[in-house]
This record gives C-alpha cells, sequence and structure tokens, in this order.
C-alpha cells in the first residue's frame, strides 16, 4: 500500500508531458476556485497511476489547450477513477472542452455499497479501508496563485494516491452485494449528468413528476 512516506510528486504546467504513460486506470482529481464550474474556473488536474507517484497539472488563467490530458481524460480504452466524479467532469467539459469516459466514481459506489453509514468522503473511506489519515487542511485555500506551497502540492497529490486501492476495496463490496451493473450505469451517466448541470439543470430534478 502506498504510504504518504512514499508518495512523490511532479508538477507540470499547462499540460501532461509527452509519452507519459499512466496505464489503463488512473485516478484524477480537479482543484477550482470555488465550486461552481460556471463561475470558478479550474486551477489544478491531479493524477495518479496507483504507483504512489502524482502529477499534478497546473493552469494558467485562459490557457487550457492541453492536448495529451484532453487525450488521456477522452481515451475510452482508460478508466479515470474520481471521488465524487459528477463536480470534476463537469469542470473539465467546461474548460478543456472534453467529456471525461469511462468513470468509476468511489463517492457513487460507496454510497451504494455502505448502506450502513451516511459518511463517503475520500476521509473517511481512507481510514476504513487502508488506516490512513489524510488532512483537509487545505480545502479552502487559494489555488489560482502563481505558485502553490508545499502544503497545498501534498494536498493535492494525496486526493488521487489513494484512490485505486479504495476501488478495489469498493469493487470487492458491490459484487458481494449484488450492486456491480447498477453501480456500472450510474458511472455511464455521469458525462451526461455533467452536461445537464452545465446546462442549468443541476438543481432540477429531471425524472421527477
Amino acid at each position: 500500500m502506498a504510504t504518504k512516506h512514499e508518495l512523490k510528486i511532479e508538477l507540470h504546467h499547462g499540460d501532461l508531458p509527452d509519452g507519459l504513460d499512466l496505464g489503463d486506470t488512473v485516478a484524477v482529481d480537479c482543484e477550482m476556485m470555488g465550486l461552481r464550474p460556471v463561475r470558478d474556473r479550474l486551477c489544478l488536474v491531479q493524477l495518479s497511476a496507483g504507483d504512489g507517484t502524482c502529477h499534478l497539472v497546473k493552469f494558467k488563467p485562459d490557457e487550457f489547450d492541453a492536448p495529451n490530458l484532453k487525450k488521456l481524460l477522452g481515451d475510452r480504452n482508460v478508466t479515470k477513477i474520481f471521488h465524487f466524479a459528477r463536480g470534476d467532469v463537469a469542470v473539465l467539459l467546461a474548460y478543456l472542452d472534453v467529456l471525461t469516459a469511462p468513470i468509476y466514481c468511489t463517492k457513487i459506489a460507496s454510497k451504494l455499497v455502505r448502506t450502513f453509514t451516511p459518511h463517503h468522503n475520500l476521509k473517511t473511506l481512507c481510514k476504513d479501508f487502508l488506516d490512513v489519515d489524510i488532512s483537509k487542511q487545505q480545502t479552502c485555500t487559494d489555488w489560482g496563485g502563481d505558485e502553490l506551497t508545499p502544503e497545498q502540492l501534498e494536498y493535492a497529490a494525496v486526493d488521487v494516491l489513494y484512490l485505486h486501492e479504495i476501488k478495489a476495496r469498493l469493487e470487492d463490496m458491490l459484487a458481494r452485494e449484488g450492486r456491480t451493473e447498477m453501480a456500472q450505469s450510474c458511472f455511464e451517466f455521469l458525462p451526461t449528468r455533467a452536461v445537464l448541470d452545465l446546462g442549468g439543470w443541476e438543481d432540477e430534478d429531471i425524472f421527477a413528476h
């Protein structure tokens, strides 16, 4: 199991480097100026192959070309693991103009199978599954500055460091409870959910009467 002591951070500006191969399952997370994609710009995208190395892509305002990152996010042969994919997929669509797929969302998986608890945040899953305590002290911080602090970089990296291991544990539980197909159907709907959110239906239940 990767621990905080094994964490390696590689910071990139504007895009992933050419030729980087992160395998067929990549953990992804985003940091923004706030929680509303139509208002709050994308500042940072974090990625990890689950090997203890986290690649952070930092963006300047209005510079979102990132062809290598876009190719990876849209690659149908690479599963992207998120925790609360709905928000990240929407902001990636808004700023990088790419509809991310296929997706695995650990928060949705947890809600579907860990019905014995109301706690499904990343900190709780790391503690319950891996006995790892992660810090969330940098949750409310300015991600848009020219330079990020070491504390910000570590916080961002840790958000993707453990997602492969959490996914494996949740997959076992979903299979045990017969909810794998249900989870997969939810994951497949997430790109459409992001389009609805950006289109103005973020709070309206279109399935209601």
